[in-house]
């Protein structure tokens, strides 16, 4: 991840947040359809589990932190699972800094895609990093959810899943459950170790604030009267919207031609 002056600013109402571009990273996270990647994603954003299967077009979301006084800022980009553009996902795979692959452990056909799907990452990311002259890792991590199902029902072992990480150590397995909770927070823990970024980013290791604080969310004194020994904060932006295609591609091509240093894609703004 590159160092870089730039920053990034979202404004709503009497708020303004300024985030480092430096600090601003995007997961992108895929896998096939029904396997629970929009499940793990509202495990990490709120805590719950939701039983209504919606299918998924798009989604992105955005949290932001103060952690010791710092600022960092997460898009979420949670994907389709039946690609119905490619191009879409090739610029998905293009712009994102880390990456969740998502299987069901009861679905085979899902593993399989999992499969495509990481080789497809590393192919793309190969050539942006060639044509770049970059030198940084990929964190990925490969998620087999649904782990709370009877064994009956398994379709992929356990040691199918470490082998795919086995010769990469910025790539890690986990088996998880969504509806149950389980491995959830370990594998953020893991994943954003693995991008070197703040262990406080994990759901279980901030506090959770609503935006009326957004006013003084990015103050490096921001404390709260009840929580005076926590120095890490998340907030959810709750009207972010996706930067558009146009933007991710002059972001794309700004690094290829070296046009510019800045990480900065289109700015997001709460309404």
């Amino acid at each position: 991840f590159q160092d870089q002056a730039m920053m990034k600013t979202m404004s709503g109402g009497n708020c303004t947040l300024n985030v480092p571009a430096k600090n601003s990273y995007r997961m992108v996270v895929l896998g096939a359809s029904r396997v629970g990647k929009s499940s793990i994603v509202s495990r990490f954003l709120n805590g719950r589990f939701e039983d209504q299967y919606t299918p998924t077009i798009e989604d992105f979301h955005r949290k932001v932190y103060n952690i010791r006084g710092d600022m960092y800022q997460l898009d979420i980009l949670d994907t389709s699972g039946n690609h119905p553009f490619p191009a879409m996902r090739r610029l998905s795979i293009l712009t994102g800094d880390v990456f969740i692959l998502v299987f069901s452990l009861d679905n085979r056909e899902s593993f399989d895609e999992v499969k495509r799907l990481q080789k497809q990452i590393l192919e793309v990311k190969s050539c942006l990093k060639n044509k770049t002259k970059e030198s940084a890792d990929l964190p990925m991590v490969i998620c087999g959810n649904k782990n709370d199902h009877s064994e009956v029902f398994r379709k992929v072992r356990s040691d199918e899943g470490e082998d795919l990480v086995s010769s990469d150590e910025n790539c890690a397995y986990f088996e998880v459950s969504a509806k149950k909770n389980t491995n959830v927070d370990e594998m953020f823990y893991v994943l954003f170790s693995m991008a070197k970024l703040p262990h406080e980013m994990s759901p279980s290791l901030h506090r959770k604030i609503s935006i009326q604080y957004g006013d003084t969310f990015q103050q490096k004194s921001f404390r709260m009267r009840r929580v005076k020994d926590m120095d890490a904060y998340g907030m959810i932006s709750p009207f972010a919207r996706r930067p558009s295609v146009n933007s991710d591609l002059k972001y794309i091509k700004s690094k290829v031609l070296r046009e510019g240093q800045s990480r900065e894609r289109e700015k997001c703004t709460i309404q």
